[in-house]
């Protein structure tokens, strides 16, 4: 039967001292022994023992050149290392402790003192262990919680993009890629990854308002009227309204409320000029607008994207960040970025059959 006792390493080059060190842990502990500092590293490695007693006073290397290769090593960092030595000056228990041994025992020692600290720090050592083990659990079991959590929440949110294009077949697709080319931006300009995936959701979120648009607007062909227009300007509020009450750790809808406002401050709902938008804000709407002017609309055909860089061109600056509208503009004209989501004629409702004779 394998022997299961805890097993204490003694590294002490005096014979006698192992002797009383043996006689007093031999029969609860299994016992290893080294007379040198090499020959203690070397059964550290071989056989990771679950506490070591050290003697500082050795020659060729002292205890405190073997504590400090014992803790520089993965393999025996954690392994607990008590001192038994003849110093008694606080200066060498010091050293000791800065090196990484969690206790001293002077010589000479009782048998009953040595045993009871070794029991101690062998307890404290499986508790560590129990410890670790279990925040290992925990934190498995939260990424795992973490996991599903996310993947609801994608499933939640691309059930709300798909609500939109339901109603507005002829911009299917819209939201995905402007959350794609949102997040290239991003990139380019160096924003976090945590700031990205928060605009990656707002972009794949910020038509959601369009529910309240009636579809005889959103599938209108010709040039809107004014006061269609004005309908049409509700939906970055709407889309606030919704997404405000949804606790997402970015201010996404925010981003969403702001993704129609302008530096020169005429853009709606509030007309925010300039620092007064989110940065987020400012790359969802170059990424909207990029978008939108390259592809199809119901009043009018695509434009494609020579058109939309040159919409960018025109007015970085007035009405689009100019770090986002040239980062924009460098993705498509030298990083070769195209949309991974393509605008197929199959987004498009056929025309309408004219009625028969």
């Amino acid at each position: 039967m394998t022997d299961s006792r805890p097993l204490v390493l003694i590294v002490d080059d005096n014979a006698t001292n192992i002797d009383l060190l043996v006689n007093t842990l031999k029969g609860e502990f299994r016992l290893g022994i080294a007379k040198r500092g090499a020959t203690a590293l070397e059964y550290a490695a071989k056989y990771r023992p679950d506490l070591i007693l050290l003697d500082i006073m050795m020659p060729e290397m002292d205890g405190y050149e073997v504590c400090s290769h014992l803790k520089a090593l993965p393999e025996s960092a954690d392994i607990p290392v008590i001192f038994v030595t003849a110093m008694t000056e606080t200066i060498n228990k010091t050293k000791g402790f800065n090196l990484g041994a969690v206790d001293y025992i002077t010589k000479p020692f009782h048998a009953a003192e040595v045993r009871a600290r070794v029991q101690a720090h062998l307890a404290m050592a499986r508790q560590k262990t129990a410890l670790q083990s279990q925040n290992s659990l925990l934190e498995k079991m939260v990424a795992e919680k973490t996991a599903e959590i996310r993947l609801m929440l994608q499933g939640i949110i691309s059930g709300m993009a798909l609500m939109v294009e339901i109603r507005d077949p002829y911009t299917a697709g819209h939201q995905q890629r402007v959350a794609q080319l949102a997040c290239a931006i991003a990139g380019q300009m160096g924003l976090s990854a945590d700031r990205t995936e928060g605009l990656r959701i707002a972009a794949l979120l910020h038509d959601v308002g369009k529910i309240r648009v009636p579809v005889s607007i959103l599938n209108r062909t010709g040039q809107l009227l004014e006061a269609e227009m004005e309908v049409i300007k509700i939906h970055p509020r709407i889309s606030h309204e919704i997404l405000q009450s949804i606790p997402f750790p970015w201010p996404c809808a925010r981003i969403v409320l702001e993704h129609h406002e302008r530096l020169d401050g005429k853009g709606y709902p509030h007309g925010l000029k300039g620092d007064e938008i989110l940065l987020e804000s400012k790359i969802l709407a170059v990424a909207d607008v990029a978008e939108a002017k390259s592809s199809f609309r119901p009043y009018r055909p695509a434009k494609g994207i020579s058109a939309a860089m040159e919409e960018l061109r025109l007015h970085r600056g007035t009405l689009y960040d100019p770090a986002a509208a040239d980062a924009c503009i460098d993705l498509f004209e030298n990083r070769g970025f195209a949309f991974e989501l393509p605008q197929e004629e199959s987004f498009r409702l056929p025309p309408p059959r004219s009625p028969e004779p």
